[in-house]
């Protein structure tokens, strides 16, 4: 977007650009979302920033009255695959949290120097600052949604110390922790951090649907799901954890409410990006379903489905092996195959609601989890195989790969073709723009929608709709459920791979 358009867009107080960018008034000092309530400035004295940390860095404070950091984050990180992108969705997860500048930069394959001028001239901030910005943001969230007590909200959010919690606080919003804490709804008295609720803000439209692919998916023990909640363990970088996210489409909001039943404050921070991202909340559903329905093939699917979520994972090592598994097989038969395989994993530390496993580790599957599986010793020998190189640190991907980079190292892996890659790129980093030509389901989606709209003249790779093409798998799936077509996950045109 150019000047005129974000200045548009504060005119008219879209609220589907909150987050996106902040728009930073220099006769005030403050800076905003783009649908703050306040009198639109004047144009001569308006600044837009990409992120809060550029505003901050320049000198401005959070606007009081709309709250700039309760709002969704940019779908940016997602569509954006350059350096500037893809170390935001490092920050986002915690990484400088936990490894710092250096680990960081080491991550992407550039140095600490390097690392901050790029951002620094992409983002207007550098990493230590996009750091900041982002504790700063889960720190409030915090301060007004629960009664954790002050310092655990600091460690919590990444703060190395209460003094430095303080500091930022008073620097970003202008206020003391005790102050943003007051100006919201009363929580009673401070107690211990057992349990957490917290709402995860979205940008509407919002399909539900995401709650169902993931609880025909749920393995026992490790999730449960409806139609509207799921829940389940999860492994973090200092502990276990546990949480369960529920959807409420009649009350008014609407509201996505997150339960946090236990986890390590460390890894505070790393859960709620991970459940964002699992959720897809960051997404632009108005975007995309002006994209994708100006395609007559996906019109009718994406007026009976609007604000469709594309599912993120919580642990990209788990969902390469749950792709290795999944593919040239039923949803069913690959979540059979996938129950055997969790008696592999270890009990969690930190049951509860039904929940006592988690997903074996890699080091787990390779040691004797493979031994639970059946089928052809082709797949087997490869799924042990991709799961050593991961357990020994030979295979190494995250959030904070590209499109490329990914292809490069997971596709020399015997049982591991285009399609296992470019799921995984739709699931681990978001990439809006896959398209899964070859998947049997997707095929299957096509005939099923060309029935009511007859596709014309169009694309087979529904090219027309770029960069939102995921999406329209996402509907492509949908529609070949909704027919009855066999479910699978994976084309039977890549049976003859490796």
């Amino acid at each position: 977007m150019d000047f005129w358009q974000r200045y548009r867009a504060i005119d008219a107080r879209d609220t589907r650009f909150d987050g996106q960018f902040y728009t930073a008034v220099r006769t005030t000092g403050i800076y905003c979302r783009p649908s703050c309530p306040a009198r639109t400035p004047k144009a001569g004295n308006v600044t837009f920033y990409e992120t809060s940390a550029a505003a901050h860095e320049a000198g401005y404070r959070a606007c009081k009255r709309c709250l700039p950091e309760a709002v969704p984050g940019t779908p940016a990180w997602n569509i954006r695959q350059d350096i500037a992108g893809r170390a935001m969705r490092l920050i986002n997860d915690g990484v400088i949290n936990r490894d710092g500048v250096g680990g960081l930069a080491a991550r992407l394959g550039y140095s600490s120097r390097q690392l901050n001028r790029i951002l620094s001239q992409e983002l207007g901030a550098g990493p230590l600052s996009l750091a900041r910005a982002s504790r700063a943001q889960t720190a409030r969230t915090l301060l007004v949604s629960t009664s954790m007590k002050l310092a655990d909200i600091a460690f919590a959010s990444g703060f190395s110390s209460v003094r430095q919690f303080n500091d930022t606080m008073v620097e970003v919003f202008a206020m003391t922790p005790t102050g943003l804490r007051a100006t919201a709804k009363h929580h009673g008295p401070a107690t211990p951090t057992t349990a957490l609720t917290l709402s995860l803000p979205y940008r509407e439209p919002f399909d539900p649907g995401v709650f169902s692919f993931l609880a025909v998916r749920a393995l026992p023990g490790i999730e449960a799901g409806t139609a509207t909640s799921y829940a389940r363990t999860l492994r973090l970088p200092h502990g276990d954890a546990r949480f369960s996210v529920e959807y409420d489409a009649g009350m008014p909001g609407r509201p996505l409410t997150l339960t946090i039943g236990a986890v390590d404050l460390r890894d505070l921070a790393a859960l709620l990006s991970r459940v964002r991202r699992l959720f897809d909340l960051d997404a632009d559903p108005v975007a995309i379903d002006n994209a994708l329905a100006a395609d007559a093939r996906l019109a009718s699917a994406v007026t009976g489905a609007p604000g469709i979520r594309m599912p993120g994972a919580l642990d990209p090592q788990e969902l390469l092996i749950r792709a290795m598994i999944g593919q040239q097989i039923t949803v069913a038969a690959a979540r059979a195959a996938l129950t055997q395989l969790s008696a592999a994993g270890s009990p969690t530390l930190l049951p509860g609601d039904g929940l006592d496993r988690l997903f074996p580790t890699a080091a787990e599957i390779a040691d004797h989890g493979y031994t639970l599986l059946r089928g052809p010793q082709r797949r087997i020998d490869s799924l042990r195989t991709a799961a050593a190189a991961l357990a020994a640190g030979e295979l190494d991907f995250g959030y904070g790969d590209d499109l490329p980079g990914l292809a490069a190292k997971l596709l020399p892996l015997a049982g591991v073709g285009p399609w296992t890659v470019g799921y995984v790129a739709m699931r681990v980093l978001g990439a809006p723009d896959v398209f899964l030509a070859n998947d049997a389901a997707v095929r299957n989606g096509i005939r099923a929608l060309a029935m009511m709209s007859p596709a014309g003249a169009a694309s087979p790779d529904f090219r027309e709709v770029s960069p939102w093409r995921s999406y329209a798998t996402m509907h492509l799936w949908r529609a070949a459920a909704t027919q009855g077509s066999p479910r699978s996950e994976k084309s039977v045109a890549e049976k003859a791979m490796r």
